[in-house]
């Protein structure tokens, strides 16, 4: 018998709003490391099962393993406390402050000077730039400038690296490319395997199936509150993926 445990198991999943069942009985795996694509249309279920995870809602019924132990999220600190963080679309950045500020924001780094304590600006930035180039592997020359002067790749990087750099175990990113350009896509990409490299798990919600497909190690199909299919990637064809997401082919589970 495998004693193998996965990072995240959700059991049964149900979220009640009054009368409308926004999820039924869902199930989700992940393992650390592992690139989960999570797909569907409008209202299949996708944000109500992340809120979930996250902390935002409380699941009608179910159950939640992490690293083989069962726990309860019962609001966003304990799902911070888990490793669990979300990128949303809006990126969650101060967009006045700075990149170093961004990244230790509520968690400033200080020293002391004559007995006064103060922020140690210095050794924020220089951590700052080190783990980005590093973990990231962005280079930003502009560290001193407000996040609303970099680009949209370069502010989601940091978002990005403002998790990873908090102990983010599992990343959850929602549409991360989808007001980026090429290159910045690209880019995307490439940090994403950088998160799998350093076995960190990201769930990837994206209605683009080609970039889905670019990252993600398994795929996860929703359509209407339910788990209609969950594959690896490279066994499933978009096509597949299509017709399960819009009701065009036979319920499938695994």
């Amino acid at each position: 018998m495998s004693n193998h445990k996965p990072l995240l198991e959700m059991k049964s999943i149900v979220k009640d709003f009054g009368g409308l069942r926004a999820l039924d009985n869902v199930d989700l795996t992940i393992d650390a490391g592992e690139i989960l694509g999570l797909v569907g249309e409008n209202a299949a279920g996708k944000s109500t099962l992340i809120k979930i995870l996250t902390g935002i809602y409380s699941k009608t019924a179910g159950e939640i393993f992490w690293e083989g132990r069962k726990v309860e999220i019962n609001n966003r600190a304990d799902s911070l406390k888990l490793g669990i963080d979300a990128i949303y679309q809006n990126l969650g950045l101060v967009e006045t402050l700075n990149v170093p500020e961004n990244l230790f924001l509520g968690k400033e780094l200080k020293k002391k000077i004559l007995g006064i304590t103060i922020l140690d600006n210095k050794k924020m930035e220089n951590e700052s730039r080190r783990f980005i180039k590093e973990i990231i592997g962005l280079d930003i020359t502009n560290f001193r400038d407000p996040i609303i002067n970099l680009s949209g790749g370069q502010r989601q990087s940091v978002a990005i690296a403002r998790a990873i750099y908090w102990d983010a175990k599992l990343v959850i990113m929602d549409e991360p490319t989808a007001s980026l350009g090429v290159e910045e896509v690209l880019k995307t990409f490439e940090i994403i395997r950088n998160l799998k490299k350093n076995n960190t798990a990201v769930i990837f919600i994206c209605h683009n199936l080609e970039h889905v497909f670019e990252v993600a190690d398994k795929i996860m199909v929703l359509r209407t509150g339910e788990r209609v299919g969950f594959m690896n990637r490279k066994e499933a064809d978009k096509q597949q993926i299509v017709s399960l997401m819009v009701g065009l082919d036979a319920k499938t589970a695994s």
